[in-house]
């Protein structure tokens, strides 16, 4: 962090103490500048304001500042009562631009950002990207992926059929397919998933007709290895392994059941679990939800291109 004191603060020579007191009730204002959202550098300033309390200062922010008219507006503004002009920009000839012009009309200003760059340039031994606005990009991905999240949980298990036409991917299967730690694991992706349990004697839920079918993934499951999975999920719970939900038969027309609903919906892929990882399964979804083009935009930078062929 540099701060480039004004000439007139540099030749008045002030004491510690006259520094301290002076102006303790008048108002300051600081400006701060950045080519995103300027967030990062009113938390900072805002930090360091702890230690200076009972100053009267309003905040003004300059967001999306990408060009050398906007700076020279700025410091325009800036110099006509000599504001303390905070400024996190990634541009070094922006940047080296309004340090110039603060220092032609004696403007106080602090760079946060450079000085970080070029310490980390040095570090790694290459020069920053110098691209405006990438960290608003991350904390956008971010939130995202938190209301993909936040989305999943409350449509988990079929517990919400409300707004199921905002999920990116609807997931059905019977009970201990993997639905709900597979729609979770594509929910950390930044995917909208909504699961629902298909239960022999029940109709499938209107609201499942109503999306996108091309979004609806149905999964499946062997039935040996379901009915172990079961009679594994009995003993954790503590209830007795011979019941109906684990029994082989059960298990078998249950299996059928789904099968046959899933026979009658052509456009619903069908992706059998048996022995396989979340993360492969989640994969398989991704690239077909990508061959489909039903990736949500958010995410479309982090996938590789589709060829042709893989339209379906």
């Amino acid at each position: 962090m540099v701060l480039i004191p004004s000439k007139k603060a540099s030749a008045a020579g002030l004491s510690a103490k006259s520094s301290k007191d002076a102006g303790v009730n008048s108002e300051h204002r600081i400006i701060i500048v950045s080519d995103g959202t300027g967030e990062t550098a009113a938390q900072m300033t805002k930090a360091a304001m702890v230690q200076f309390s009972g100053r009267n200062v309003h905040f003004t922010r300059y967001k999306n500042v990408r060009n050398e008219a906007q700076i020279e507006a700025i410091c325009d503004d800036a110099g006509n009562k000599r504001d303390l002009v905070i400024y996190t920009i990634v541009s070094p000839q922006l940047r080296a631009f309004l340090l110039n012009k603060a220092r032609e009309k004696d403007i106080p200003c602090v760079d946060l950002l450079g000085p970080l760059l070029m310490g980390l340039a040095g570090h790694f031994g290459y020069e920053p990207k110098s691209i405006a606005g990438l960290l608003h990009d991350v904390n956008e991905e971010y939130f995202k992926r938190i209301e993909a999240m936040e989305y999943t949980i409350q449509h988990d298990d079929g517990r919400d059929l409300t707004g199921l036409n905002k999920a990116d991917i609807v997931i059905l299967g019977i009970s201990r397919t993997s639905k709900t730690p597979l729609s979770m694991y594509l929910s950390h992706q930044g995917w909208k998933v909504a699961n629902i349990p298909l239960i022999q004697g029940f109709g499938v839920p209107k609201e499942v007709f109503e999306v996108e079918q091309r979004r609806v993934i149905a999964l499946t499951i062997d039935p040996e290895d379901l009915a172990v999975i079961r009679r594994n999920r009995l003993e954790r719970l503590g209830h007795d392994r011979g019941g109906e939900y684990a029994d082989p038969d059960k298990v078998n027309q249950e299996i059928e059941y789904a099968n046959e609903l899933f026979r009658s919906n052509r456009k619903w892929p069908v992706f059998n679990v048996t022995g396989k990882a979340l993360e492969e399964t989640a994969s398989e979804i991704i690239k077909l939800m990508a061959s489909r083009r039903l990736t949500p935009v958010h995410m479309m930078g982090n996938l590789p291109p589709v060829p042709e062929s893989g339209k379906s």
